[in-house]
């Protein structure tokens, strides 16, 4: 891979990023490789990546003070491009992109794809499917409102991601019982309208995909098409297995990416990553979520099998103003989310070394380590882990990835609280 920087000065590029971010460290390696400075804007002086300790430290919920002191920083060097690593960093480095007339987002339509009632209501104002949906007041009476609703249901916070807090309901007794496991999570948000509303709506039965793409100029370009095979059927809907290239008819495939180029221009989005979920129901292909951000996790591994280059190689490179040309890779690769079988604490993982002998299996990564607990969804907003996989059809890789797990197994112990 080719530096993309003049021979004199490398460019630098400003990461936004809170310190726990996994995607820190995928940047840093990335920007390496293309000859790019990099400036890590992090909540934490104490992180053990050299690059996040030596950085800026800002406090991402004072974005005001945040952003005068990257302008300031911007005076001292200029940087070259601004990205942000997850949802929680988008809406500072949309800001500060704009302050500094660097490619950005509008920060309007980045807030729009953090809202969920409200990113539902323009897509639907624009014509772009989505599922019927309401919002429901938690501090009003409950049963009318459940009286009204369209079952079978999903009920969700309106700004949580991770498919934290989303729950299916098939009456009104389970739509009860689900709104207020989910009061219990939005109670301990810094947001009076994300914890007196939620947003509740339609089911929708039906094939679940994920698109990554990024912008140019309002443009999409896909770079991956990710099946879900398994049935997210509910009443929780935790991710696990994501395989490209989909296997989808193509005529469907073009009918998704039109869809979510439909939602990136509803939303006003017209720079950078683009992370999509869809659902496919009766011939028609509805948005479940868009979001200005990459994949989360380490998933973002698998994106070198459709393009040549790492995700984070190509964010950076469009971000500096230079976008890299894509590959052509005709095998298929696969990730595993490692769902948490039960509450508790971890105490060992068994297995490890079968699963990843597994023909096709590029590596186990387990995320928890030993002693820490474990909060299964819709409570819950990490994984265990990830298995990743490669082989020649995506067949291949899902039956890899399954077989790998099955072999993993996950000994926990009861979590005692003291009353």
């Amino acid at each position: 891979m080719s530096a993309i920087h003049p021979k004199t000065q490398p460019p630098r590029l400003l990461l936004i990023a809170p310190h726990s971010s996994y995607r820190i460290a995928p940047y840093l390696h990335a920007a390496q490789a293309l000859g790019v400075e990099v400036l890590v804007a992090s909540t934490s002086e104490h992180s053990l990546v050299s690059a996040v300790a030596e950085g800026l430290r800002i406090d991402l919920h004072r974005p005001e003070q945040a952003l005068a002191s990257l302008l300031d920083e911007a005076r001292l060097r200029p940087f070259a491009g601004v990205i942000a690593s997850d949802d929680s960093a988008v809406d500072l480095a949309a800001r500060i992109a704009q302050q500094l007339d660097l490619p950005h987002n509008p920060p309007a339509a980045v807030r729009l794809t953090q809202r969920k009632d409200q990113a539902r209501a323009r897509l639907q104002e624009h014509g772009v499917p989505v599922p019927g949906f309401t919002r429901m007041d938690l501090q009003s009476d409950l049963a009318p409102q459940l009286a009204a609703l369209h079952y079978p249901c999903v009920l969700k916070p309106l700004n949580l991601s991770g498919s934290r807090g989303v729950i299916r309901a098939d009456n009104p007794q389970q739509a009860m019982a689900a709104a207020q496991r989910i009061a219990a999570i939005v109670a301990e948000l810094d947001d009076a309208e994300a914890q007196r509303h939620i947003l509740v709506e339609d089911y929708l039965p039906g094939i679940e995909v994920a698109l990554e793409g990024t912008l140019h100029n309002g443009k999409l370009q896909v770079l991956a098409l990710f099946d879900k095979p398994e049935p997210l059927q509910g009443p929780y809907f935790e991710e696990s297995y994501y395989i490209t290239p989909s296997r989808l008819a193509e005529g469907q495939q073009a009918l998704i990416a039109r869809r979510v180029s439909e939602a990136c221009a509803a939303y006003g989005l017209v720079h950078g990553p683009v992370h999509a979920e869809l659902r496919l129901h009766n011939g028609e292909a509805s948005i479940l979520e868009v979001a200005a951000r990459t994949i989360g996790g380490q998933c973002a591994q698998l994106l070198k099998q459709g393009s040549g280059h790492s995700l984070e190689a190509l964010v950076i490179a469009q971000a500096m103003g230079k976008p890299l040309a894509s590959a052509t890779d005709n095998s298929a690769a696969g990730v595993l989310m490692i769902p948490i079988p039960r509450a508790g604490i971890l105490r060992r993982v068994e297995g490890l070394g079968a699963a990843r002998r597994v023909p096709h299996i590029l590596d186990v990564e387990i995320s928890v380590r030993e002693g820490y607990e474990l909060i299964p969804l819709p409570e819950g907003a990490a994984y265990l882990g990830f298995i990743f996989a490669r082989a020649k059809t995506p067949e291949q890789v899902e039956s890899a990835l399954r077989e790998a797990h099955a072999k993993l197994t996950f000994v926990t112990a009861p979590l005692w609280r003291l009353q």
